[in-house]
């Protein structure tokens, strides 16, 4: 577990960081820039994780759809990349209506 872990940290950190703009749920665009994005192929829930690790800010798209999640600890993301159910973790740590608006991104 811990080995694959690794491996997932270390794929992540050597995705190419890819300059791109996208629209959340919300109507707000985020710009992409400084976050390291990984295509996930093995959740049903997730289809793409982008995270920037220096402002604990987590993009997801998720059922199709982009969210975005601030104060989210780098922690957390790792936990959510290892975990054997990546949609059940997410709805249930992340995702706004678990988590009581924990992570809400402030304007």
């Amino acid at each position: 577990m811990v080995r694959a872990l690794a491996v997932l940290l270390a794929q992540l950190a050597a995705t190419p960081i890819v300059s791109e703009t996208v629209e959340t749920a919300e109507r707000h665009l985020v710009d992409l820039a400084t976050f390291e994005c990984r295509d996930i192929t093995r959740s049903t829930v997730l289809q793409r994780i982008c995270y920037d690790r220096a402002r604990q800010d987590l993009v997801v798209i998720a059922d199709g759809a982009y969210g975005r999640y601030c104060g989210v600890a780098a922690e957390t993301v790792e936990r959510l990349l290892g975990a054997p159910s990546m949609g059940q973790f997410f709805n249930r740590n992340i995702r706004r209506e678990a988590g009581g608006s924990r992570y809400d991104c402030r304007a």
